[in-house]
Parts: structure tokens; sequence; C-alpha cells
């Protein structure tokens, strides 16, 4: 085999296994940092007119999180809502409710680059073993209720993967509160 042959092997050789990390990478990054967010609202509410907010005490208890992800969550929310103007009140316009759901993940990767095993042609080369993982993923709902009227305003809803690890789950929750309190209030067309 000449020199130029050699390369060009090598060099299409290498092809699969550049564009395997890089995707590999792409989709770490992007199934890690990710909430997808969704918003429901009444079309004839008028969002202007509320300016004062308390939390909904029995609706957040029914909440099935630790008492200490509960109280992330409405310190993330609390910080939003005073950032835009409104006031915590004992007397309030609109109740802020929570909602949450979890569940487990499970991806499989087939046809991974990688070390080939033992025996006859052994060495670096596609892998036909598939790779499982599991990750938890967690729905927040947050609700703002009319006071007055006692009805649902306006509902927010981020999904995404849930940190286990301490020092990333109050950075984690302000993402998800934040991404989500970003449709809030809607934009509407009257």
């Amino acid at each position: 085999m000449t020199y130029l042959t050699q390369y060009k092997f090598k060099t299409v050789a290498m092809k699969p296994l550049k564009i395997s990390l890089i995707l590999l990478l792409l989709l770490g990054i992007t199934s890690c940092s990710s909430v997808k967010v969704a918003t429901d609202y009444n079309k004839d509410t008028s969002f202007e007119s509320y300016k004062t907010f308390a939390f909904f005490k029995s609706g957040i208890d029914k909440a099935e999180i630790s008492d200490l992800d509960k109280r992330r969550i409405l310190r993330a929310i609390e910080t939003e809502l005073l950032s835009r103007g409104y006031t915590k009140s004992e007397n309030p316009d609109m109740l802020v409710s929570i909602f949450t759901k979890s569940q487990q993940r499970v991806d499989i990767y087939n046809n991974t680059w990688g070390w080939a095993g033992f025996g006859p042609g052994w060495g670096w080369g596609w892998n036909n073993q598939p790779v499982v993982s599991t990750q938890s993923e967690g729905t927040l709902f947050i609700d703002l209720i009319d006071m007055k009227n006692k009805e649902l305003i306006w509902q927010g809803m981020g999904q995404g993967v849930i940190s286990q690890r301490l020092d990333k789950k109050e950075e984690r929750i302000k993402e998800f509160v934040s991404k989500i309190m970003e449709k809030y209030p809607p934009e509407t067309t009257k």
C-alpha cells in the first residue's frame, strides 16, 4: 500500500469517528440544558390589571415533591414576579400554584464507535452493543389564578432533565422557572 493510499484510508476511517463525536457532544449539550416550555391562557383576561400575588397553599401542598424543592421553586417564582413589578400581598389579585410530575427517561444508542473487543479483528471500530442511559425528566406547571373569580387565567409548563446533584439543583430550578415565566404575561392581540 502506498503512502497516499494509506493516508486516504486513514482519512476516510476517521470521518465517521469525528462525525460521531461531534453528534454525541451536541446531543449531550442540548439534552442537559434545555427546558421545553409551553403556555396556555384565557384570551379574555386583561393581564395588565394584576398587580399583586400570593401563593395558593392548598394547591402547592398537593405537589408531590420535597418541601425543600417546593421552597426553591416558590423562591424562584417570587423573584421573577417581584422583578416584574408585582407585589406580594395578603389581599392579592392573583394566586400562584404549582404542580409537578417526573418520569424516568431511557435513551438507547446503537452502533456506537468504541472498543470492539478481543479476538480476530479486535480494536477500535463499530461496537454492536447498545448503550443505555437513564435520566429523571421532570415537568413543572405554574398556574396563575384570578383571586376574585377563582379561575385559572394562565398556565406555564416546563419540561426537562432534573439534576439530582445538590449543587446543580437550585440553578436548574431557577432555569426552569425563568424559562416558563419568560412567557408571562402573554402577548395578547386584542
